[in-house]
Order: C-alpha cells, then structure tokens, then sequence
C-alpha cells in the first residue's frame, strides 16, 4: 500500500506538474514583462508605490509554502498507510472473518482515517491562509497605486487619464504573478511526490552483482557450503554457524530439524537471497557472489509451500518459468507436472482466467502449476521449501509424485516437516541451532536412534 502510493498517486502530481508546469511559467513570465514595461512607461513613481509591496508578498508566499509542502508530505503519508491498511485487510479478510474481528479492524481504519483527515485539514488551513494572504497583497498593491497617484495628481505630477490606465493594467501584471505563485502550489504537490519517488528511487538492493562478476555457464550441479555461518544483522545471534557441507551434482539432499535450525536460511544462501557472513557457497567450485546474479538463479528452480501465483491466465503463469515457450512446451511441462488434466478441466482450459495469486484454484491445483513452471525453466539445481506441508494427504501424493519426477538428474534440496516425503533422500541432514547434527539415509539415522529417530516417531508413533 505504501509503495503504490508512491508510484500512483505521487508520479500522477510529477505528470501534472510537468505537463502544466512549463506552459504556466512561460506565459506568465511573458505577461509579467509586457506589462512591466507597459507600467513603467506610464508612470514610474507609480510603479514604485507597486512593486514596493511585491517583496512582502514573495516573501509571505515563500514562508506559507514551506508549511504547505510539509503538510503535503504528511497528507501522502497518512493516505499510504490507509492505503496499506486496506490491502492488508483484504489479504487477510478470512482470518479478519474467522476471529470476528470486524469491529476492530473498523475501529483501525477508523482511527487512520482521522489521522488523515488532521492532516488534510491542516493542509486546507495552510492554503487557505495563502490564498486569503495573496488575495490582500493584490488589495494592497491597488490601494498604494491609488493612494499614491492621488498625491501625484494633486502635484500635476500625473492625469487622471494615466491612473485609470494604470489600474487597469496593474491586473495584467498582477494576475500572472498571481498564477506563478499559485503554480507554487502545485510544485509542491509535484516536488512533494518527486521527493518520496527519489526515497525509492535511492534504495539500493542487498544484494548486487560484483563489478567483476562473471556469467554461470555449463552447470553440472556440484554445490559446496564452506565453512558457512549466517546472521541476519550485525550484533544478533548467527542463525548459521560453520556449517560445512558437499552436495554432488544429481544428488537428491533433505534437511529437516526444529524450526529456526536454519534449513531455509540454509538454501536461500544458493541464490543469493542472502549473503554469507562467514565461509563460502560454491557451485561447481566458483563462488556464487562471484557470479552475475542472473545467470546463477537461471539455473536455480524454487518451489515453495505458499505459492504466488500472477493475475492472469494458467497458461501465463506456466510460461512464466521460460517467458519466450511455445504452447507445446508449456502443456508438456503441465503433463510433466501432474497439472494437464485438472487444467484441462476448467472452463477455459489453458485460457482460464485464475485471478488473483490464483483464488479460484486448490492448494494442490497451484502447487502443480508452480512445479511446472519450474519444469518449463528446466533449472540443473532444485529447492523445494516445504512444498507439501500444506497439502492434505491426496493432494500431497500427487504432488510428490510431481516433485520426485522433477528432481530425475538435477541437484535437489528438500526441506521438509513431513517425514515421510524425504525417506528415499539419498541423504538426509539433521539441522539443529549449533550446526549438522546428524546426517546418513533414512535407515542409518533410524538405526542411530538419535534426533531424526525421535522427529520421525514424534510424527509416526504418537
């Protein structure tokens, strides 16, 4: 909600003032010249008593800016977190439902609503005071003019004729300097949205590319972990610690433990999600920061338990793993994923619409689709992060049969709370907070009678 602000409403002000801006200047500083002259060649102790008022008036207009700017600010700060709090409470409006939370939620947006509302009407109090302001600095620039040519016309100085035109070219001066400071108005609207676009603009990711960085090519799928520890942030406590492992390529790896071992930290360390504190991740013995990060999450594939899924169609979500796939390409990674005959199966086939993050399909229903968009993209290295835990049982057979399919001949790391999906892993390694505590196939660990034992009887012998 808060970046959507930014990149609608405030790039709406930055077009407006581009698209008006130049054209307002230029005619206004046009008239304000001819005028000038035209002004001068009248009277010049006239167009003294004018302009002598001009600099106050500037001036008011520079310090009622400055507040309405601020004001601005803070009005595009309360509308963002409105407008964050509404797609919150969309997102989550079955949990809202099931804890009957209604009243709250309307007690928060409420009190978010009033929030803006104190800002909009400072805002409205601040351009109220320049407008009232401008409007009698105009008074008082006619009042000297008046006042000044009485004196002159009882000196003989100047002709009634001459104030007369004089005060009725005194408005052509007046109004476009009126607009130029009007125009102020929307500058800070415009610069006000420029100034939260550039916030944006100026965020660099974690994560970049060396300048040195070289592409990843020829993959056999060979991945070493180094000596590897991980923490979040500096001074808190490391979620990793020098952990050493090798992984062959082709190799079907599991990781299972207690939740915060680390076993998704672990895996997010391939594609460079995050960056190691400590050691090295190495594939096919180079190391990953030393490789663009493109080519080395183009051969990178993830399916994970929650599934996004792209307002659109099954088709554009499929051929989202390979964006230039034929048709035939992306139905044979949906056979390949389980996913063709379900799909097959709706209204419009491959053409259905899914809205949104695909509302209109089963858990298990998007899982086949994300498990054949990685098929589509056909990667030499797998992750799959607890891609069945939210399945039930019918659902998650199909879907492994999906996944042991996929993961033939490639590099595959499981993560997994369900035992039983990860039994025919060729190895199985035990995470816990101090590091690798215990590794082997399935028999071996059960056989030690160590922590897997007592994680798989947990689960199978209660």
């Amino acid at each position: 909600g808060q970046l959507m602000s930014r990149i609608t409403t405030d790039l709406f002000d930055i077009s407006e003032l581009m698209h008006h801006g130049p054209e307002n200047i230029i005619l206004s500083v046009i008239k304000i010249a001819g005028a000038l002259i035209i002004l001068v060649n009248i009277s010049p102790m006239l167009a003294v008593a004018a302009f002598a008022i001009l600099p106050f008036m500037l001036l008011y207009a520079f310090v009622l800016n400055k507040k309405m700017r601020l004001a601005f600010k803070q009005n595009r700060v309360k509308i963002a977190d409105i407008n964050a709090q509404i797609e919150d409470n969309l997102s989550g409006i079955r949990v809202v439902k099931s804890f009957a939370n209604e009243a709250i939620e309307n007690r928060k947006f409420k009190q978010g609503n009033d929030g803006f509302l104190a800002a909009k009407k400072n805002s409205y109090f601040y351009m109220g005071s320049y407008q009232a302001g401008l409007g009698a600095f105009t008074t008082l620039i006619q009042v000297s003019v008046i006042l000044t040519g009485t004196v002159l016309i009882a000196k003989g100085s100047v002709d009634v004729s001459d104030l007369v035109t004089f005060m009725l070219y005194i408005s052509v001066f007046t109004d476009p300097v009126r607009t130029l400071i009007d125009f102020t108005e929307q500058f800070q609207n415009g610069y006000t949205g420029f100034e939260r676009f550039q916030e944006i603009l100026a965020i660099h990711p974690d994560i970049e590319d060396k300048k040195d960085a070289v592409e990843l090519k020829d993959v056999k799928g060979d991945i070493t972990f180094e000596n590897v520890s991980f923490q979040y942030e500096e001074n808190t406590e490391k979620v990793l610690n020098h952990i050493s492992l090798n992984v062959p390529a082709g190799a079907y790896m599991a990781l299972v433990g207690s939740s915060g071992a680390g076993k998704s930290t672990l895996c997010s360390l391939i594609p460079r999600f995050y960056d190691v504190t400590g050691g090295a991740v190495k594939i096919d013995g180079k190391d990953v920061r030393d490789l663009t990060l493109k080519s080395l999450r183009d051969h990178i594939g993830i399916v994970q338990q929650d599934v996004y899924l792209f307002v659109g169609t099954v088709f554009d979500n499929i051929r989202y793993g390979k964006p230039d796939a034929t048709r035939e390409e992306v139905i044979e990674a949906a056979k390949n994923a389980n996913a063709h005959e379900f799909i097959m199966s709706l209204p419009n086939g491959y053409e259905t619409d899914i809205g949104q993050r695909g509302i209109k399909l089963s858990g298990g229903q998007k899982q086949r689709l994300s498990i054949a968009r990685v098929f589509l993209k056909n990667p030499p290295i797998l992750i799959f992060d607890e891609a069945t835990s939210a399945l039930d049982n019918e659902s998650e057979k199909v879907v492994q049969d999906s996944l042991e399919k996929l993961a033939k001949n490639r590099t595959t790391f499981v993560i997994a709370h369900r035992l039983s999906t990860i039994k025919n892993a060729e190895k199985i390694i035990v995470l816990s907070e101090d590091g690798i505590e215990e590794s082997g196939t399935h028999e071996e660990l059960m056989a030690r009678k160590g922590t897997y034992e007592k994680l798989y009887n947990m689960q199978f012998h209660k």
